[in-house]
């Protein structure tokens, strides 16, 4: 090993681009820490909120700072007290760094953790050849599941904790939006017993995805009143569950009229702006419940993403979007901002 490595970093504040280095020093782990050789990374809509330095960057992201979040790699120098992971174990990376000792980490909610720090934001992350990282944030990966898969457990873990919040099992379920996380939805809710999964986009070469994915019904929702088509499959009642991946104001609230009364909403898509509600009558007299995730349950979503992984419905041929050279980060964005779809993947060799 030189003592040197390429890698993408976030040079200052505002909106710019992250800067290609070649001679980076190698990261020294802490004691705690593990040393990790970068295989695979996924470009993630954070990452693109970084380089276009929005209202939530300006508060999270520190620069100088190398970017990625979302990746996989192998174990090459493990910290004196580092119990659990060693040289050649394949591991992926949970972006959330809990405190460990705030009310909401020792009540087992370390995902909602008072004093979270952020891999890859606040930090420095896996857009590199090598990365540093605490050994707590580290998921030891099984020989069966590829690094292109592996790097997938971030994101698409958030999907499956929308998954787990709607409680899918011999539910009707809708869901909002067959971009990657959507259709990581679709199959979890199917691998997980939900009895009618109907998808819903207004891309139909999505829809023929989500078909792809489990998804029983799909429909256009451009073209259809998603709230009369899923109150007419369901004999006027609605939908037992609603999880919505877009964060479009209309869907959200669509899936909320479309819910049957107690039903609930599970927002995974953060909201693009303010939400209108009639909260009388579309919430309080129906019970209907709205909720959201906030990343993954350390560990047991990661444990439920694997299941899904392993299931029938999941295919991560039709979640990936392209395979790149890190050095062609732009190429990555560029196709991200045209709409390309897919996961964005680098091979980081």
């Amino acid at each position: 090993m030189s003592d040197t490595m390429f890698g993408l970093k976030k040079e200052q504040k505002g909106t710019c681009a992250p800067v290609w280095h070649d001679d980076l020093p190698i990261p020294e782990p802490k004691d705690d820490e593990v040393l990790v050789k970068v295989n695979r990374a996924a470009l993630c809509g954070t990452d693109i909120h970084i380089i276009d330095w929005d209202k939530w960057s300006r508060i999270w992201v520190k620069p100088p700072v190398i970017m990625g979040h979302e990746a996989c790699g192998e174990v090459v120098l493990a910290g004196k007290n580092v119990k659990d992971r060693k040289p050649g174990d394949r591991v992926a990376f949970e972006s959330h760094i809990p405190c460990g000792k705030c009310p909401m980490c020792l009540s087992g909610k370390s995902n909602m953790c008072m004093n979270m720090s952020l891999f890859g934001v606040g930090r420095d992350g896996a857009f590199a050849e090598y990365v540093a990282a605490p050994e707590k944030i580290t998921y030891k990966l099984t020989d069966d599941i590829s690094d292109d898969v592996g790097c997938l457990f971030e994101p698409m873990g958030s999907g499956i904790r929308g998954v787990e919040k709607a409680e899918v099992e011999g539910k009707n379920v809708l869901v909002s939006g067959c971009g990657a996380i959507g259709l990581t939805v679709i199959a979890g809710a199917k691998t997980f017993g939900a009895e009618k999964v109907i998808a819903c986009d207004i891309l139909p070469e999505r829809l023929k995805d989500a078909e792809k994915m489990g998804a029983d019904i799909t429909v256009n929702s451009s073209e259809t009143d998603i709230i009369s088509f899923c109150r007419d499959l369901t004999g006027g009642l609605g939908v037992d569950a609603a999880i919505d991946v877009t964060g479009a104001p209309p869907a959200i609230v669509n899936g909320i009229k479309a819910l049957k009364n107690g039903g609930r909403l599970v927002g995974v898509g953060f909201p693009s702006g303010e939400v209108g509600l009639d909260l009388t009558n579309d919430v309080y007299y129906r019970e209907v419940e709205i909720t959201g995730v906030c990343g993954r349950r350390i560990w047991e979503t990661w444990d439920n993403f694997a299941k899904v992984m392993r299931s029938p419905y999941f295919d991560a041929s039709v979640i990936i979007g392209g395979t790149y050279a890190l050095h062609d980060f732009e190429k990555a964005v560029d196709a991200y901002r045209a709409g390309v779809p897919g996961k964005k993947l680098f091979r980081i060799e």
